[in-house]
């Protein structure tokens, strides 16, 4: 089961708690696609400042979007001109309205991550940036699981699978370190996978963490 399953999704409840938080009985349909529409922007707009995990609460006429990143301060701007910069965008790009019937309000929030070689995404993501400059796989995996490891990770586990190394047959490399019990619920595992495109073609790029319990 563990290998099957996305971690995060066995884990909803005791662990995690869903990343959209609203009801709507009504245009369900629209909201859902408005909400991976409202996350593929962010994900491209804040792609620097290392967004990790967007968090969408839902009301009457209100949104309160919450991103975790890496480095706030890019999100923030200097005296909060980057948040009013962000809102503007959002507001343009999805139609809302900011005045009169029917108007949404936007409210936005930046999380700091605490130590960026905890999550997965952004661990993943850098494995792949660093495939994509054809630096060598091998020494990518090693170099990675040490930082995550001296991080205080109970264990971490990554898989690349495609034409490493620009390989004529496709193949699977695999480097793990402590333990990633992924059967195991009360276990907070951070997830992720994040495709590489090469010139040679994609490498899969799966992470797992066992985080420590204090993050």
């Amino acid at each position: 089961m563990g290998q099957k399953v996305n971690p995060k999704v066995i884990r909803l409840g005791p662990v995690y708690d869903w990343s959209s938080r609203w009801f709507d009985d009504k245009k369900y349909s629209d909201t859902l696609l408005e909400d991976v529409k409202l996350r593929k922007l962010l994900n491209e707009r804040l792609k620097n400042a290392g967004i990790s995990e967007i968090v969408i609460e839902r009301s009457i006429n209100n949104i309160k979007i919450t991103a975790n990143v890496s480095r706030p301060g890019m999100v923030i701007g200097r005296a909060g001109s980057g948040l009013e910069e962000l809102k503007e965008f959002l507001y343009a790009q999805l139609g809302y309205r900011k005045n009169g019937k029917n108007a949404q309000k936007l409210d936005i929030r930046v999380e700091p991550i605490k130590d960026p070689n905890l999550d997965a995404y952004l661990v993943a993501r850098n494995v792949s940036e660093q495939l994509v400059r054809r630096l060598p796989a091998k020494r990518v995996l090693s170099q990675t699981v040490d930082k995550v490891m001296g991080s205080g990770a109970k264990g971490v586990r990554i898989v690349l699978s495609g034409r490493i190394g620009g390989a004529e047959i496709g193949r699977r490399e695999k480097l793990q370190q402590g333990k990633v019990p992924l059967s195991t619920i009360r276990e907070h595992i951070s997830f992720a996978s994040v495709p590489a495109l090469t010139k040679k073609g994609y490498i899969g790029v799966k992470v797992w963490i066992n985080k420590p319990e204090s993050s």
